[in-house]
């Protein structure tokens, strides 16, 4: 009788966490797609719209590729999810940041994804805001319609 309870609950258990596990798709398969930019600042300083026109984010397993009117920058992405903020470190591999790497962290929402970028490097931004004197870039991207 307690091994059939036993059998029983762990069976009950697996599949509560199993179920669990597979109900919420990773960041990583959500990022997937192309990306338009909505807003965006630098340094506390509010970008106007025009200057976003032209640029794209493409995430493509652990890549990304970013197309703007001076040519493309390629490169890897790597998710932290379990860090608060997320975190996401780029690799720059081909374009004006090869060999570069930029900390940042992400929210993704729905089809709105914010990323804060330290372009500088050196310490990964902690919220998603800039001020005047840092060389944080933070954008707002909306899945492109296709």
């Amino acid at each position: 009788m307690k091994r059939s309870r036993f059998v029983s609950l762990f069976c009950c258990l697996w599949f509560a966490i199993h179920l669990g596990c597979n109900s919420a798709p990773e960041d990583s398969n959500m990022l997937q797609g192309n990306w338009v930019p909505l807003a965006a600042e630098m340094a506390g300083q509010k970008l106007p719209e025009e200057s976003l026109k032209g640029f794209q984010l493409t995430l493509q397993s652990d890549e990304y590729l970013v197309q703007s009117p001076e040519g493309p920058d390629r490169g890897k992405i790597k998710l932290d999810e379990a860090q608060t903020p997320k975190a996401m470190d780029i690799l720059g591999t081909e374009g004006p940041n090869a060999g570069k790497t930029i900390l940042a962290i992400y929210e993704l929402s729905g089809d709105t994804l914010k990323i804060c970028y330290a372009l500088q490097g050196g310490t990964r931004p902690s919220e998603f805001k800039t001020e005047g004197g840092q060389s944080l870039f933070l954008v707002t991207y909306q899945r492109a319609k296709n």
